[in-house]
């Protein structure tokens, strides 16, 4: 059906216009389903689609995945829509470990609205941090996307958030919030996937388990506190100097040397609780050097379902991290924040699930002798 000869595409978004001007559709409503336009306007699913991204595009609606599509706000356009402001992005890594996943997320999100994407690494230092914050406002981005450094040994750049808060910039963080922010924050349950790490372990028969935990950020102070629950509830005992804390500046070095220790006493840990699946990565090789074998000799378990979990010697067992879906909501989030400065988010907190691989094993299974 065509009216003129106008395309059907075009007589949608006509139609849909004239709700808008009329104030017929006020802003953030839900508009009708892809369905039920097409039933109600006699045409295809995709014709719909195609019509709805375009108004999206040009800063009339807007979409939350798993919601649908809503009315954008008159200002919109000028707040993040057509205008294609641009949002920073600043990560303490970009291009290794679950970094790349995180970013692509987000950029995916923006790119579809005709954003820009403004990167910056802080390399988990706190000055740079600070650069990037000021680079960031310098260059007026409409909006920010954080992910903190270093989350547990407090926030000495209070100053450019809150420069950033005055000029009316919206930000989110992900992965960690500083406590004295108020922001929306996406978070992984850190503290919970640690405990169904340990209690993994604790149920395969293992009692000697070992806990290595990055602590200059909150994912591994929570981390720790989950394998300490989980050990406690079962009453399981710490082995002396079981607990292994360590820092970003020597994440290389001082685990796998302690790992080395404790893997060389007579009453060595038959299981380890890793930080991150690149931890667990890292501590495989001292595994080898004491002579030893996973999961044979040792069961270890990382975070964070990276690329390196399977592509390790032995498929690790590990928690999951959402990684894309956390930089689309971030992203997402920021996009309604900016249209809408009323708007307020709430956190989004994700709960991993356990992935069992190779590198857990039962007590006394396939154990070499």
């Amino acid at each position: 059906m065509t009216r003129g000869g106008m395309p059907k595409y075009l007589q949608l978004k006509h139609e849909i216009l004239s709700w808008l001007h009329r104030g017929e559709r006020k802003p953030h409503e839900l508009l009708p389903s892809e369905n039920e336009l097409a039933a109600r306007f006699g045409m295809s699913r995709q014709t719909v689609r195609q019509t709805l991204a375009e108004l999206e595009q040009e800063g009339y609606l807007y979409r939350q995945r798993g919601k649908g599509t809503f009315v954008a706000p008159p200002h919109f356009a000028k707040a993040g829509g057509a205008a294609g402001t641009a949002v920073g992005m600043v990560t303490t890594y970009i291009s290794d470990y679950i970094f790349p996943h995180i970013v692509r997320g987000a950029e995916a999100v923006l790119r579809a609205r005709g954003m820009g994407l403004y990167l910056s690494s802080t390399d988990n230092d706190k000055d740079r941090e600070r650069e990037s914050l000021r680079m960031m406002l310098d260059r007026g981005v409409g909006g920010l996307i954080i992910e903190p450094t270093k989350s547990a040994e407090g926030n000495p750049n209070l100053d450019q958030y809150l420069a950033f808060r005055y000029r009316g910039v919206p930000f989110v963080m992900i992965n960690a919030r500083y406590p004295e922010l108020d922001c929306p924050c996406l978070v992984v349950d850190d503290e919970a996937g640690a405990y169904a790490a340990t209690e993994h372990v604790i149920r395969l028969g293992h009692r000697r388990i070992a806990g290595f935990f990055k602590t200059d950020d909150l994912q591994g102070t929570r981390r720790m506190k989950g394998y300490l629950r989980a050990m406690k509830r079962y009453g399981v005992p710490i082995l002396p100097d079981g607990v292994v804390t360590y820092a970003s500046h020597n994440k290389w070095t001082y685990p796998v040397g302690k790992a080395g220790q404790l893997l060389r006493r007579e009453e060595r840990p038959t299981a380890i609780v890793c930080y991150n699946d690149e931890l667990a990565v890292a501590l495989l090789r001292a595994v080898r050097e004491a002579g030893l074998a996973v999961p044979d000799d040792l069961s270890i378990v990382g975070f964070d379902d990276s690329t390196l979990a399977q592509a390790a010697e032995v498929k690790l067992t590990t928690l999951t991290h959402p990684k894309t879906e956390m930089g689309e909501r971030a992203a997402e989030m920021l996009l309604r924040l900016m249209a809408d400065p009323t708007y307020e988010a709430e956190d989004v907190i994700y709960t991993p699930e356990l992935v069992v691989r190779e590198s857990t094993r039962a007590v006394g299974v396939g154990a070499r002798g």
